[in-house]
């Protein structure tokens, strides 16, 4: 009789860690922009204390690394499905990666809910895809909104890393509106990784730009505004979301200081009550204010943990059916409405660098940038 009861008691057991739901957290937390993936894991670890059930069960999440890099990020999601069995993704971080996640994800019928990724390809075509960011043309037009009406700006040099889909799409929004309020526009590109950009520089300079805008990611902005700075370059600066991360004061210094970037939210400008909870709540738990990266990982698991909720069930497809019926949904970077497509709208925030800190410049309405 005792052997049976242990053994009714261990198999009591098994199954309920077999019923857990489980969710893979897909990042980059090696490589170029691992700073995106530390603190969206941060966010999403805040957001898992303070929620870990849902049908009432255990949340489980299995992080995968994708080393910042695209293959990675295919891999990563097939064996989060294939071998780890999750019922849904949060990630990538970055849209070239969320595109070769997206189409295992797609493939194998699992619902990916992307915290940053702003591409509108993303998407694009997908039912299982979903996103907690605002896309591309709305923050590429916010910035030239920004740019036109309150910097007034007429000639602005657009640095296009041409190997990230992001960067490409981000530039053409930006010139598209800039242009259509009478700017003028310098195309010019560079890659992932380069080092040196004179040349590009010195034809901005001659080109009598009043702007800079970068559209990639932080190591290359860092980079472009300190040789900008080098060679006597006065003028603003301009980037979008891919700024928002620390290493970029690190990395630049003094030559950041003024920088203007598009962001979707920030914790000096509360939006929500869960907004004013989460600020309190992260800053207690890491000991520094949250990021934008933070607050959005925080967001992709409490929305899909709604999506669970409302489905009342782990069958994926009903899960995916589910993320898209949210609107209205109270989040750290505001009220967010999920729409057919996947997208999330929002408004934009406008960030700049003063006294080396990331400090609360503008918000852009959702209304403005249609």
């Amino acid at each position: 009789m005792k052997k049976f009861f242990v053994g009714v008691v261990l198999l009591n057991v098994c199954l309920s860690l077999f019923a857990n739901v489980k969710i893979g957290a897909l990042l980059p937390l090696t490589g170029g922009v691992a700073s995106f993936g530390d603190l969206v894991k941060k966010g999403i670890e805040l957001a898992h204390e303070e929620k870990g059930t849902v049908l009432g069960e255990r949340v489980d999440i299995v992080y995968m690394d994708t080393r910042s890099e695209k293959t990675e990020a295919a891999n990563g999601a097939t064996r989060l499905i294939d071998k780890e069995g999750v019922i849904a993704i949060i990630g990538e971080v970055i849209s070239g990666n969320s595109l070769a996640a997206g189409e295992i994800a797609e493939k194998k019928k699992i619902p990916m809910i992307s915290p940053s990724s702003t591409s509108p390809s993303v998407t694009q075509g997908k039912k299982f895809v979903s996103r907690a960011c605002f896309i591309d043309p709305v923050q590429g037009t916010a910035l030239a909104e920004f740019a036109v009406k309150t910097l007034k700006i007429k000639k602005a040099a657009v640095f296009t890393d041409a190997e990230q889909e992001y960067s490409v799409g981000l530039s053409n929004y930006f010139r598209d509106r800039f242009e259509k309020y009478g700017g003028q526009v310098l195309k010019l590109e560079y890659r992932s990784g380069d080092q040196e950009f004179s040349t590009q520089l010195s034809k901005a300079l001659s080109f009598g730009s009043e702007a800079i805008l970068v559209t990639g990611y932080y190591n290359e902005i860092a980079l472009i505004a300190q040789q900008a700075r080098a060679l006597g370059y006065k003028g603003y600066i301009l980037a979008g979301d891919g700024a928002d991360a620390p290493e970029l004061i690190q990395i630049g210094g003094q030559a950041v200081e003024g920088i203007y970037f598009s962001a979707h939210y920030h914790p000096d400008a509360p939006i929500t009550q869960v907004s004013k909870k989460f600020v309190e709540s992260y800053t207690k738990k890491y000991g520094v204010k949250p990021s934008t990266f933070a607050a959005l990982g925080y967001d992709s698991y409490m929305l899909l943990i709604e999506a669970i909720d409302r489905a009342k069930t782990k069958k994926p497809e009903l899960i995916a059916t589910a993320v898209r019926s949210i609107k209205n949904f109270q989040g750290a970077t505001g009220v967010i409405t999920i729409d057919a497509s996947g997208n999330a709208t929002k408004d934009v925030v406008i960030e700049t660098v003063k006294n080396q800190k990331f400090t609360f410049a503008a918000i852009i309405s959702a209304s403005a940038v249609k």
